[in-house]
């Protein structure tokens, strides 16, 4: 995985629900659906239209409390919709989670409300949490994941599946 990204960041404010990312009458009511189809309705209800603006690479901010509400992952539709990376002030500790076994990288960054302004452009090292404004110059530092620890090796790998699957081949436990 891309330890740095740069991208163009769309902004969000406090406690984004993932119900707001996986819409239960849009998607929960639709279990066929795939995940690239169910990220077509992601945050429609709080910016209609949003999932068809966003381009592969863009970088996802928040206020407080991202990923609050249920358990659905969230994280999913984010990652089918390409985003490269979420920043946000605090997120809830399950969406975290979630985000990790989906291969999102997350990153708690307090200060990133007031660091950014929608549209502008950020450049993130992901293995460091650095987080440069590009149009600004400013530099705000992230919470890191730590190197070697099983979420950062999960993130490296592209997520939960994947880690998994190399983790048995190493041990000759699958073939592929």
């Amino acid at each position: 995985m891309e330890t740095t990204n740069t991208g163009r960041v769309w902004k969000f404010g406090d406690h984004i629900s993932t119900d707001f990312m996986m819409p239960g009458h849009r998607v929960l009511a639709n279990p066929d659906l795939s995940v690239e189809e169910a990220a077509k309705f992601c945050m429609e209800a709080n910016r209609p239209g949003w999932a068809d603006e966003v381009q592969p690479g863009d970088i996802l901010v928040a206020g407080k409390n991202f990923g609050c509400g249920s358990s659905r992952n969230g994280s999913q539709s984010l990652k089918a919709l390409k985003i490269a990376v979420v920043l946000a002030e605090s997120v809830s500790r399950i969406h975290l989670r979630n985000a990790v076994n989906t291969g999102l990288p997350t990153l708690v960054a307090p200060g990133i409300a007031d660091f950014v302004e929608e549209g502008q452009s950020l450049e993130v090292d992901i293995a460091t949490g650095q987080v440069k404004n590009l149009d600004t110059g400013a530099v705000l530092q992230a919470e890191a994941w730590q190197e070697g620890t099983p979420p950062y090796e999960i993130l490296q790998a592209g997520g939960l599946e994947p880690y998994m699957k190399a983790k048995l081949k190493e041990r000759g436990l699958v073939s592929t």
